[in-house]
């Protein structure tokens, strides 16, 4: 439970002891942006949000927390889409971003420390003058930070080729719920002993937060071949993507838009998409020269048999990266055709993408709410934005049904809930629809082992227990599923 209102002030005076008060904010007016991630249909106010420059600082406020038993959620930049960095209500936010120091770059080793508040994008700004870059590309790249990626184990466009962000994670110093500072992992790729630091990475901040993290930087490939195809409907491209993988091909990246997607992409970025088709489907090659060039002819085989009615090359870097302006842009560009939307993030197999993709198309329908499709085909993971109007009565509770018979889709088609987004507040009362309840039961114990008290994050992931936030509009979502009671 949350410090009631007469021990809030002990707690309080001991932050003030290791923060200014430029630092640790406690005012209404200050609290506000605070109260909502890029999930903006819950919010909940925390007690207050301290702001660490340092590891000392951080650890000093996990060990008060512990110390007065207040629940405390870490937050980068609040990019979560899955509310995986709302405050605990009551609780205490540690915001990271002014922990955003690259503490070393060895180019030799292909190796970079950062601290958790670093921006995903300046590592690969950071690497370039040495030839090399980091490899998980999520569409936040520009603004989110390290520390949120490892926590939800981001994925990217490129995941397909490269893998997530566990994939380029050798090493994190963390701090945990009990204030214990331990080192998981090594620069090193052979590991060895449990693998610690794969627990963590994904963990949604469960087990504690990471101080400082060691990343696997790689050289920039020679060759980019960037293939824009445009079809009459979104079955034909997602079985386009089926028969790439049918042919033996890995290709860097292979994305799905569809029109709606298409239409708020043109309207932001100009990215020079054919306004007209149905669906997009952007593949790139990367690698060696004649390495490319051989899986070039190949990939014009699979795109000229797929039935795709026109196809771009990208002539130029500069095409290239229009091509991609257009993708990155795609969630946020939907604002312009909605003044609210869910963005779900489920996971199908490849070979069932069609069947997908026509069954949201269905469910679409059914529901009487628009359906955009942005998603990392290469590896199935959906990223559906149901769009719907929160000032109209009953919209967003219609929104959010649709957005859950979506993820109970992907599994009875053998999929996953979360590809990259994580469980976090809106997806928890599904948790127990993918999983039996001896694996939840499981995953409690693991978690309990490392923080008794559930303080880190208390309230996500897991179905059940103490809500940590509130609906910013109408009832909360698991109080309509029973989960809860506010009685």
């Amino acid at each position: 439970m949350s410090l009631a209102l007469e021990d809030r002030a002990p707690f309080l005076a001991d932050l003030a002891k290791v923060f200014p008060k430029d630092r640790l904010l406690d005012k209404a007016a200050q609290l506000t942006p605070y109260e909502s991630d890029a999930l903006t249909a819950f919010r909940a106010r925390p007690l207050a949000v301290a702001l660490p420059e340092s590891s000392e600082e951080v650890v000093a406020a996990v060990r008060l927390c512990a110390k007065h038993k207040v629940p405390f959620v870490a937050r980068g930049s609040g990019t979560s889409l899955s509310g995986g960095s709302l405050p605990i209500e009551g609780g205490l936010v540690i915001g990271l971003n002014r922990m955003n120091r690259l503490l070393k770059l060895d180019p030799k080793e292909r190796v970079a420390v950062v601290q958790p508040g670093f921006i995903n994008l300046d590592v690969t700004r950071a690497a370039e003058p040495y030839g090399l870059y980091y490899a998980p590309d999520p569409s936040s790249q520009p603004v989110s930070t390290i520390g949120g990626n490892l926590a939800f184990n981001s994925g990217g466009a490129h995941c397909l080729k490269y893998g997530m962000t566990s994939n380029h994670v050798l090493g994190a110093k963390v701090v945990l719920p009990d204030g214990e500072v331990v080192a998981l992992g090594q620069e090193s790729l052979e590991a060895v002993g449990p693998d610690w630091l794969g627990l963590f990475v994904g963990s949604e901040g469960l087990l504690g937060i990471a101080l400082e993290i060691t990343l696997r930087l790689l050289p920039r490939p020679e060759k980019y071949h960037t293939v824009l195809a445009a079809y009459d409907s979104l079955e034909k491209a997602g079985e386009a993507v089926a028969a790439v993988v049918a042919s033996g091909l890995l290709p860097g990246a292979m994305e799905i838009m569809d029109q709606l997607a298409i239409e708020a992409a043109e309207a932001a970025v100009h990215a020079g998409y054919p306004r007209e088709a149905k669906a997009l489907l952007i593949v790139e090659l990367e690698g060696e020269a004649l390495e490319v060039e051989a899986e070039a002819r190949e990939l014009a085989r699979v795109i000229a048999a797929s039935g795709a009615y026109q196809v771009r090359l990208a002539q130029s870097a500069e095409e290239r990266l229009k091509i991609w302006k257009g993708r990155k842009a795609a969630f946020s560009a939907v604002g312009r055709l909605s003044p609210d939307y869910i963005v779900q993030d489920g996971v199908v197999p490849r070979s069932k993408l069609g069947q997908a993709l026509v069954e949201i198309e269905r469910l679409s329908q059914a529901y009487g709410l628009r359906v955009a499709n942005v998603f990392h085909a290469g590896d199935g993971n959906l990223h559906p934005l149901v769009l719907y109007d929160g000032k109209k009565p009953g919209e967003l509770e219609r929104a959010e049904a649709l957005a859950g018979e979506i993820l109970r889709l992907c599994i009875r088609l053998g999929g996953s809930i979360t590809g990259e987004h994580g469980v976090g507040m809106e997806k928890r009362q599904y948790l127990g629809e993918m999983f039996a309840e001896d694996d939840l039961e499981a995953m409690r114990r693991i978690r309990r082992a490392v923080d008794p008290e559930e303080l880190s994050n208390r309230g996500k992931m897991f179905p059940g227990g103490e809500a940590p936030a509130l609906r910013a509009h109408g009832a909360h979502p698991l109080e309509q599923a029973g989960v809860i009671s506010r009685e």
